[in-house]
């Protein structure tokens, strides 16, 4: 049984700033890539960020230069910084991780419950 769970979400003013947080626990043999994906009202869900387990980094256009991912592989978590935020970051955030549960399995998808981030004033 692997989790995702999330934390840090919350009601914030435009220009404010959030820390998402969410640990991976469980039979875990090693996990990859880490990801924040998001998903707005009416809207399909949307990659926010990823990163590897080396620490290389990939962000959406719409939140380069204000959101940062960080993980901490001794904790199996991964990290949203979110600055600067605006309105329209307005959604539910998920956390995504690719890992393997033992070494006799296939690498898999997992994904936490999600957390409401509301930006309005």
């Amino acid at each position: 049984q692997v989790q995702l769970v999330e934390s840090g979400g919350g009601l914030v003013q435009p220009g404010g700033s959030l820390r998402l947080s969410c640990a991976a626990s469980g039979s875990i043999f090693s996990i990859y890539a880490m990801g924040w994906y998001r998903q707005a009202p009416g809207k399909q869900r949307e990659l926010v960020a990823t990163i590897t387990s080396g620490g290389s980094t990939n962000y959406a256009d719409s939140v380069k230069g204000r959101f940062t991912i960080s993980r901490d592989n001794t904790k199996n978590t991964v990290y949203l910084q979110m600055n600067s935020l605006k309105p329209e970051d307005t959604a539910v955030y998920y956390c995504n991780a690719d890992l393997q549960r033992n070494i006799m399995t296939a690498r898999h998808d997992y994904w936490g419950q999600g957390t409401q981030v509301t930006v309005s004033s």
